[in-house]
């Protein structure tokens, strides 16, 4: 039965939505880079513009100070029903190489496109176009019935394309007012256009780096070449040890934590639209190189795996310098799925370096520890299913669940600090070059996101 209350607030949405994209263009247009110490009042404008926005919906809104940028919090206590939390980001990342623009990151325009219209600009898909999906419904809703259908607490960070060092604490010394019965968030995307999707699982990260070190000195490669050991040839034996010929990760104890898919998702995720052959062609390929034995798929989503992603050492510059160098060096990253442990597994990697080395070969690693845990959600939660619902009937196409290959180390602190599961719900594209040159968000991705996010209002509240 449809819920009465939901064809005037999507009726407004629709009649609204020149106005919102305005709103929208409007919040682009700040450069709101939060890596840059140059863009702090940018930041600081962003976050005044966002609390001045959600206070002309009557909203409880607030900046908070943070030692970095601040944080924007702001309350509807209106309505019955579970409690939620929704968060988004206002920073945006750097927009170097500039030159590859083709319009300038921060004027936004509304362009032709492969989807239809498009909004062109730096923030518009990650994540201030996404973000205000659900604070253009929230509007709506208020609009047309006076209030939210259910209380809900908005939380903006300004800090998350640079690391979150403020995020740990502020969540840690506001607790009781941030923790509800569930966490929105949207800043994930449909795993094929036009199909809805929820993110049911996010890999982890675990970041480690190391040098090896052979001769106290470079040597002159005609004294030393042979008799010596050569720390690139060194590094390049022990990079290749990582994984055997099949594509699987061959240090000892790596998938301990690591749980197969179940059947009933992985159907899913085959039916799911997602164009392998587009995926891969999109970058250059003409196959899969990861572990054999599972699907793109479940290797992007489901699969642990570990990264080398810089090598270097030696003579970099012009010509040629005939030296046997004193150290090489690497970095690796491990992607992290089910209940893989960051700090068990940085043992276990080492351990197989260090098992590695010749006489003569000594490694030293670096000290700045990064890891974070996978994040999964219990999607046996009703609220799962009952959004994954409200989603189908917007979209008229079944919603799925999917993973995703990324990070997003928000959902795993507010899982392990607070205790709240998340339910990620996102309409950006593949295609939308976020983090790069000409980023975009479709119209259609943010008028029907609007849609899609009043109607999981409804159907929470009902």
């Amino acid at each position: 039965m449809t819920d009465p209350r939901l064809a005037p607030v999507l009726d407004r949405i629709d009649t609204d939505l020149p106005a919102a994209l305005d709103r929208l263009m409007t919040l682009l247009r700040i450069p709101s880079i939060s890596t840059d110490p140059a863009f702090k009042a940018a930041c600081d404008q962003t976050a005044d513009a966002l609390v001045a926005d959600l206070a002309t919906m009557g909203l409880e809104a607030a900046k908070r100070p943070t030692p970095g940028h601040p944080m924007v919090v702001a309350k509807s206590e209106g309505g019955a029903g579970p409690h939620l939390l929704f968060y988004g980001h206002y920073d945006v990342q750097p927009v170097d190489p500039l030159d590859l623009w083709d319009t300038p990151p921060f004027e936004p325009e509304l362009q032709d496109g492969p989807h239809g219209k498009l909004i062109r600009g730096r923030g518009t898909s990650d994540d201030k176009g996404q973000l205000m999906t659900f604070v253009e419904a929230a509007r709506a809703w208020i609009a047309v019935h006076g209030s939210l259908p259910l209380p809900v607490t908005f939380f903006f960070e300004g800090e998350e394309e640079s690391g979150s060092p403020s995020l740990v604490p502020f969540l840690k010394e506001n607790a009781d007012e941030l923790t509800r019965d569930l966490v929105l968030i949207c800043d994930t995307g449909m795993v094929s256009p036009g199909v809805p999707s929820i993110a049911s699982q996010l890999r982890g990260m675990l970041k480690d780096e190391f040098t090896i070190t052979g001769p106290r000195i470079d040597l002159h490669s005609g004294h030393y070449g042979g008799p010596g050991l050569n720390p690139l040839k060194e590094i390049a034996r022990i990079v290749a040890s990582f994984h055997d010929a099949d594509g699987r990760v061959a240090v000892e104890g790596f998938y301990e934590g690591v749980h197969e898919v179940p059947e009933e998702l992985k159907r899913q995720w085959e039916s799911c639209g997602f164009d392998e052959k587009a995926y891969l062609e999109s970058v250059g390929y003409t196959k899969a190189h990861g572990e054999a034995g599972y699907s793109t798929l479940e290797q992007q989503w489901a699969r642990p795996t570990l990264e080398v992603n810089g090598l270097w050492g030696g003579y970099q510059g012009a010509g040629s310098k005939t030296v046997i160098p004193s150290k090489a060096h690497c970095k690796i990253t491990c992607r992290l799925v089910g209940d893989m442990d960051p700090d068990a597994l940085r043992r276990k990697v080492r351990a197989h370096v260090e098992a590695q080395l010749s006489p003569d070969a000594s490694v030293t690693w670096d000290n700045s520890l990064e890891g974070s845990r996978a994040s999964v959600m219990d999607i046996t939660r009703p609220e799962f299913e009952t959004a994954r619902q409200a989603l189908s009937d917007e979209w008229n196409r079944e919603a799925v669940f999917t993973g995703m290959g990324g990070s997003i180390p928000v959902a795993y602190y507010f899982k392990s600090i607070l205790g709240m599961d998340s339910l990620l719900i996102g309409f950006a594209n593949d295609d939308d070059a976020i983090h790069s040159p000409n980023e975009k968000y479709d119209v259609k991705s943010f008028h029907k996101g609007i849609r899609s996010w009043a109607r999981v209002l409804a159907a929470l509240s009902a």
